[in-house]
């Protein structure tokens, strides 16, 4: 089944807005007469390493290169510092990095937007105090309750030396990627796409919760609306004709659990249904400019919608097709119109599971993948029902990781990397990537006891061996949100054994089986904790371990992690963080409830 027509296309929706740049503002000392000019080259030389740092190794979610606007001068006292942030200003900056290699004056040379994360990378030489403003500098943001990432080399370097060494590299793009997310979902939307499932509290939508710690709008729709639209005929016909063909030639259906099954004439149309439903759920978060050419000038506009939940069960599902289809295809990397960015959308309207979605789709712009947390597999539970005992990644137990709605097909690990099953960004995604996935997936007819309505779930066994990193966030009364962070693998368990604990549940649903890395402590002590101290039914998977990442983007969202699993000295937070206490996870708490929600 060659799927040579996939290629990678700009025949996509996006959101409205341009991305953010990365600012950067070297930082000198004002004196003149000998001491300013001796600096200038090598202050300006920083700010172009770091930004030809940034520029090279981190994209934006289009696949192109992060861009860097540098101050048209060094920045010596208030006066420049002003006239850097009017340039920021109006070039979309989003991210401020300050660079010095000397002593400047701390508050007049410091960054003083409150919504722009900050970073101050000061350069370790002994010929100039670099450290110095590095820690004047740092004091003062602090005493301004303006929260910055201090960035300091662990080696002392030569004034001449214009390398950035791997820990202050590590740092900086650290820093940026979470920097980056936090100003991009800025002023985005989250649209809910009905209202609360079965009683799920992540699909009670709170709106201060994304106005005050995302900086995000919410936006809402009643499920009623994609039956108007289809009823009406507001959607690309054209692309629905495009799209329910290239569904019918790479979608194959797999086996029918129901003992009543429908016919074929029910089946197809329901394939219909479920096409027409994710066309317009995309047009719905993002528009579609061909409906103004039909006469519909408000639905081409769409919620500019970052972000979405469909509700679905019960009062979608009892009556309509499911909308696994509609989930899983726009989480995806591709479709009938090629290889794409994928489009989040949460299964059940878990908005709270659907933000973890977003924030490792901005750290890594790679599909992602919403699960139950199902089941904890022990060794001897594996055993006693296969009589297998699990060995290497399995071998301390499984989490069974499944649901009927938005696993991204990218999460089949079909796509290689040097021998290795992965998970692409778009970009780098082929179409024999993408042809895989689809082979690998089988689109299995609703079973009908949970899904009345009918539709089709994607059905597959995700490859063994890829790092993932699961996460959650949580509201939580009294405290507000919480994150959770796990990193692990995948395990591929043999095919009998597999089939055998699946069927134990819904075979009809995608499956991955995942093992956390263990620390012997806390939550990490065994698998079996890493599930029991889980806070939801639901968690959201990225793959690689981004973890340290996670860690930073909610240090400046003022999000506590309340579990993880990352080494301490990957661990990277605002300076500040450090006064309030030696253990850090106690400071995190603390820091955050000092400060409060970014944007409140």
């Amino acid at each position: 089944m060659a799927n040579n027509e996939l290629k990678v296309t700009d025949n996509y929706q996006t959101v409205i807005g341009d991305f953010p740049k990365v600012g950067i503002r070297p930082i000198i000392d004002g004196r003149r007469r000998g001491i300013r000019e001796s600096l200038e080259d090598q202050t300006m030389n920083m700010a172009k390493s770091a930004a030809n740092l940034i520029s090279k190794n981190l994209k934006y979610p289009d696949g192109k290169p992060v861009e860097c606007v540098i101050a048209d001068t060094c920045i010596g006292g208030v006066a420049e510092a002003a006239l850097c942030a009017e340039k920021f200003r109006k070039n979309d900056v989003g991210v401020s990095l300050s660079v010095t290699p000397c002593w400047c004056y701390g508050s007049e040379t410091i960054d003083m937007d409150s919504n722009i994360p900050k970073a101050v990378w000061g350069f370790n030489g002994t010929e100039r105090p670099g450290a110095v403003y590095l820690a004047a500098a740092l004091a003062g943001y602090s005493m301004k309750g303006l929260p910055a990432f201090g960035i300091y080399g662990h080696n002392v370097q030569d004034a001449d030396d214009t390398t950035i060494p791997e820990d202050v590299s590590e740092k900086i793009l650290r820093f940026v990627r979470a920097a980056l997310a936090v100003s991009f979902m800025k002023g985005k939307s989250y649209l809910s796409m009905g209202s609360v499932a079965m009683g799920i509290a992540g699909s009670i939508v709170k709106e201060d919760f994304f106005q005050e710690y995302l900086g995000m709008r919410n936006e809402y729709i009643d499920m009623s609306e994609f039956i108007r639209r289809m009823d009406e005929g507001i959607y690309d016909k054209a692309e629905f004709e495009k799209a329910l063909a290239w569904t019918k030639k790479n979608c194959k259906e797999g086996f029918d659990i129901n003992t009543t099954p429908k016919t074929r004439k029910q089946k197809d149309t329901e394939w219909e249904t479920c096409v027409k439903m994710a066309i317009i759920a995309r047009d719905l978060m993002v528009g579609n400019p061909g409906l103004k050419k039909l006469g519909f000038g408000e639905e081409a506009m769409g919620h500019n919608a970052i972000l979405a939940g469909f509700q679905g069960q019960r009062q979608w599902t009892d009556h309509m097709p499911n909308g696994d289809f509609l989930e899983a295809i726009l989480c995806s990397s591709f479709d009938w119109n090629g290889i794409r960015p994928p489009y989040l959308v949460a299964t059940e309207n878990d908005a709270m599971n659907g933000v973890p979605m977003l924030l490792g789709y901005l750290l890594t712009n790679t599909a992602q993948m919403f699960s139950d947390i199902r089941t904890y597999w022990s060794p001897e539970s594996i055993e006693r029902v296969t009589k297998y005992k699990p060995e290497g990644l399995a071998a301390n137990g499984v989490i069974h990781l499944i649901n009927s709605g938005a696993s991204a097909l990218d999460f089949s690990g079909r796509e290689i990397k040097g021998g290795k099953p992965c998970i692409k960004p778009f970009w780098d995604i082929t179409a024999e990537d993408a042809d895989e996935c689809l082979k690998a997936t089988q689109w299995t007819p609703a079973n009908i006891g949970y899904f009345r309505g009918g539709g089709f779930s994607s059905q597959f066994n995700s490859k063994g061996g890829m790092p993932i990193t699961l996460t959650r966030l949580n509201l939580v009364k009294g405290l507000g949100p919480v994150m959770q962070i796990a990193e692990g693998w995948t395990v591929e368990l043999p095919e009998k054994v597999h089939k055998t604990l699946s069927d134990r549940t819904d075979p009809t649903w995608p499956t991955t089986w995942f093992t956390p890395r263990l620390t012997g402590k806390g939550a990490f002590t065994d698998v079996y904790s890493v599930m029991a101290n889980w806070g939801a039914n639901h968690g959201a998977s990225s793959y690689g371990h981004i973890g340290a990442d996670l860690i930073t983007l909610a240090s400046v969202l003022r999000i506590p992690v309340c579990m993880h699993n990352v080494p301490e000295e990957k661990i990277f937070r605002p300076s500040t963080w450090n006064a309030f206490g030696m253990d850090k996870e106690g400071s995190d708490y603390r820091a955050c409830q000092t400060y409060g929600p970014l944007y409140k």
